[in-house]
């Protein structure tokens, strides 16, 4: 970054008395001094960069460091060049203070250790979001700044202390919270970090312990509130660091990620997994919607899940016959007694296939106490557990799973279905029976992924026997180094006689660098988890969220209003009937992205099915009305906007054969959550809803809309 050779505010003519120095001066200053420490950071952190890169390995611990190392310098780079001075979203000034505090995306410190910024996450900056007339929090003012190209265009002062040298001028009835509301859309979230209100920073800034509930009606937040909550407690909370657990943030659509996925990097945080409940197991890139109701109804049940459980536990019988093994020492009789004790030596929780190899290792335990073999036990363990007839019996009772299988299997077998799920009755057994017992649909993803759960990895076993043996083989040839040391060893001391000792053995025998498979990052556990859309979240997805999160420490954010599938009972009983024992909620009524007017139209759509919903109030007009027409003037209204409006996102929802235009998307209700646009048209049959779901699709794209929605009619 070059020394700033102009002015860092570029104020327009009308806002020329901001531009006063005695208002700015003290800004300039010290943004400048920003400036200059961003630009030696930056060198600073490239030279390091390359240093750490040209450093040699060494052993695997120092170049994991160094991996480590490179990592975190490349991460600190990008988000220094991301902003540049534009990190600066505004300043404080304390009442206690000598002058004010600057608050940024990322803290910055100069040479002697002096704070130039501070990070908008830390307590110091904490009335910066947070800070009402109500309640000061110590402040006599507060400044927020809109950045354009790099440059500060304009500016607003909050007044909480009143003194003689506030000038006037610098004051705005609307806040820069609200100036910027009006803003045209991209197709990426907006960076609003600036703009975050007292009742949004206090929910970001809540302790992880157990739920927390963000629930909230169209515009109010939610996903702003949830994707900074992420930032911040990744942040603040020590055991969420991404070496400690990390964070996964589930979204409800594709469309919703990429709109999104800016937003987590700009905060300082890019090792945030996002994903969608599909992605969370693998046959969901492929899973199509469940036909019938009822079907999906039925497999939505945590019972469903149970029955997984049962299928799982259908393949665990201990042979009720003896098993003769042939050894090199004799014959061995293993009797059903035996078998059972060893069914019995996994741990509660251990997967299905990785518990065969506890029951193998525990029926040669038995053999060793039991049976008398004359032979070194040493030889007889492997070779019991090679035994041709201990595998093969060990296989017909406890046979490999696949976790496709154990759930495409309830679909085709009545029979099968019948003994693992004795509660349902005869017709819903013939409404789950299926030809096609892998033709996935997006129903059967929480029980394919319980049944993962339950089968665990077939080739996990083999994976720890090939480490097992090249393990040994590096030990053995470790033996045959050391010795050779030792025997050609002439110094006095005879120093290399010291390796005989199992420490110095051993610290030569480095077994971290062995190979292994990587596991599915997607498995977890997640030290916590925030669900995004959570309303529409069925008793069975949320065991697949819970299997994550070992902790219960999640953020759950949704509205109840927005539920196509109806939800009538309270969040706290929702989240604790699934398996949550603490269950906080907060709640957010302010509607800061949909205009009044879209409002009043929208509103009304949604009382007609949920009379007690709870409708958030809007603060902002366009004074432009809901304009409706018929579907044949599609094309004209579109082509009006584009000319009118050359920067803007629009969106057509509701008609699948719209094939989409340049800045015009189309999606269905259903993809739209979460989403928001400066124009919608929404293609409407125009009929009162005769569902919930059709007034929850109709309200949902009314409310995506944040200057202009076009109603037409698809007669």
């Amino acid at each position: 970054m070059k020394p700033l050779s102009i002015s860092i505010f570029h104020l327009p003519e009308d806002r020329a008395a901001k531009a006063d120095p005695a208002l700015i001066g003290t800004d300039e200053q010290h943004l400048t001094e920003i400036a200059a420490c961003l630009e030696q950071s930056i060198a600073e952190l490239t030279d390091r960069l390359a240093e750490t890169r040209r450093a040699p390995g060494g052993g695997y611990q120092r170049a994991l460091e160094r991996d480590q190392e490179v990592h975190r310098l490349t991460a600190r780079l990008r988000t220094l060049r991301r902003f540049g001075l534009d990190l600066v979203l505004g300043r404080i000034v304390p009442a206690d203070a000598d002058g004010p505090t600057y608050v940024g995306r990322i803290g910055l410190s100069d040479a002697t250790g002096r704070h130039l910024v501070v990070d908008w996450r830390s307590p110091v900056a904490e009335p910066f979001f947070g800070a009402t007339h109500a309640d000061p929090m110590g402040l006599t003012s507060r400044r927020r700044y809109r950045w354009t190209r790099g440059r500060i265009t304009d500016y607003w002062d909050e007044v909480f202390a009143w003194d003689d040298s506030i000038r006037r001028e610098t004051l705005d009835d609307q806040s820069r919270f609200i100036a910027s509301l009006g803003a045209t859309r991209t197709d990426r979230m907006r960076d609003v970090l600036g703009t975050i209100q007292a009742d949004q920073d206090a929910i970001i800034r809540a302790d992880s312990r157990g739920a927390l509930v963000v629930d909230g009606g169209p515009g109010t937040g939610k996903t702003v509130v949830a994707l900074h909550r992420t930032a911040y407690l990744l942040y603040s909370d020590p055991r969420l660091g991404h070496h400690r657990g990390g964070v996964l943030f589930i979204g409800p659509s594709e469309p919703y990620l990429s709109y999104v996925a800016d937003v987590l990097p700009s905060l300082g945080e890019e090792g945030v997994r996002t994903c969608t409940l599909r992605d969370l197991v693998a046959e969901g890139a492929a899973a199509v919607p469940e036909s019938d109701p009822q079907v999906a109804a039925l497999k939505a049940q945590t019972r469903m899940v149970d029955a997984i459980d049962r299928a799982v536990r259908f393949s665990e019988e201990p042979p009720d016959a003896s098993t003769t093994i042939e050894t090199d020492w004799g014959d061995v009789t293993v009797g059903p007694d035996e078998w059972a004790e060893a069914f019995e030596a996994p741990e509660a929780g251990t997967p299905h296939n990785e518990a065969r190899e506890v029951i193998a290792a525990e029926l040669v335990e038995i053999i060793l106490r039991t049976t008398d073999l004359d032979a070194p036990e040493d030889q007889v363990r492997p070779a019991l557990l090679r035994s041709r007839e201990l595998r093969n019996t060990l296989h017909r009772a406890w046979p490999m799973l696949d976790a496709a299988e154990v759930v495409g299997d309830l679909w085709t077998v009545p029979t099968y279905l019948r003994w693992c799920a004795p509660w349902l009755s005869a017709d819903d057994i013939a409404r789950l029976h299926r030809a096609d017992g892998k033709r996935w649909t997006v129903s059967d993803l929480p029980l394919l992924d319980a049944a993962r759960h339950q089968v665990g990895d077939a080739r996990a076993a083999d994976r720890d026997r090939r480490r097992s043996a090249t393990l040994a083989a590096r030990r053995g040839e470790m033996n045959e180094v050391v010795e050779a040391l030792i025997e050609s060893d002439d110094s006095e001391m005879a120093v290399m006689s010291m390796l005989r000792g199992a420490d110095l053995r051993n610290a030569l025998d480095d077994e971290s660098d062995t190979l292994t498979a990587d596991p599915d990052v997607l498995v977890g556990a997640f030290a916590h988890v925030v669900v995004d859309e959570a309303q529409e979240l069925t008793d069975a997805q949320w065991r697949m969220v819970l299997r994550r999160c070992p902790s219960r420490s999640v953020t759950v954010v949704g509205d109840r209003g927005q539920a196509r599938h109806g939800f009538t009972e309270s969040w706290t009983n929702r989240l604790r009937r699934v398996g949550f024992d603490q269950v906080r909620q907060a709640s957010l009524r302010i509607n800061y992205r949909t205009p009044v007017e879209i409002m009043e139209a929208a509103g009304p759509v949604i009382r007609a099915v949920l009379p007690d919903v709870t409708v958030p109030t809007s603060v902002r007009s366009t004074g432009r009305p809901v304009r409706r027409g018929t579907v044949a003037e599609l094309d004209a209204v579109l082509d009006a906007w584009t000319a009118a409006d050359p920067d803007g996102i629009g969106c057509v929802i509701g008609d699948p054969t719209f094939p989409g235009r340049p800045r015009i998307r189309s999606l269905s209700p259903e993809t739209a959550k979460g989403l928001e646009f400066d124009l919608v048209v929404l293609v409407d049959t125009g009929r009162p809803a005769a569902t919930i779901e059709q007034a929850v699709d109709r309200y949902v794209a009314m409310t995506r809309a944040t200057q202009e929605l076009v109603v037409l009619i698809d007669r």
